[in-house]
């Protein structure tokens, strides 16, 4: 083998020891986040009150696909959230307001509210599955097209 075919190989190899040892830490945040954190399925959203804060964590072009309607929806994208949450959140609502986190399938919700709560939040929880746990539970989204509900 060549040196420079040795190097493409040990360089191959290094990537994906890389690539393992993220995939294991994300894994493990993304866990510790879920083991923090209040999982509620679908129908607790029905049972919460009028002053839950349902914050849709998804990125801007996944929110125009549909969101779920609730009393007091915020739309803070994960990669923002940190910087928005004292002036969207704590500054409108405070410190104790009841949040409900929720993405597309529900890690990025479980490591929003996991910051959240880091943040000082005490009253936070995720939407366990997302919104496609939401959809296939047949309950409704809506968007600029109006309510949406999957076809079963």
């Amino acid at each position: 083998m060549s040196s420079k075919n040795e190097h493409q190989h040990l360089q191959k190899l290094a990537n994906q020891r890389a690539d393992v040892y993220i995939s294991e830490q994300f894994k493990a945040l993304i866990d510790e986040a879920e083991n923090e954190i209040e999982q509620v399925k679908p129908k607790d959203l029905y049972v919460l009150d009028k002053k839950i804060i349902l914050i849709d964590v998804r990125e801007p072009e996944e929110f125009a696909s549909g969101y779920i309607n609730a009393h007091n929806n915020l739309t803070l994208p994960r990669g923002k959230l940190e910087f928005m949450a004292i002036k969207k959140i704590a500054d409108v609502y405070g410190q104790d307001a009841n949040i409900v986190t929720y993405c597309l399938k529900g890690p990025r919700g479980s490591l929003a509210a996991f910051q959240l709560k880091k943040m000082g939040f005490k009253n936070v929880k995720n939407l366990k599955g997302g919104i496609l746990n939401w959809l296939d539970k047949g309950n409704t989204i809506h968007s600029y097209l109006g309510e949406l509900t999957l076809a079963k």
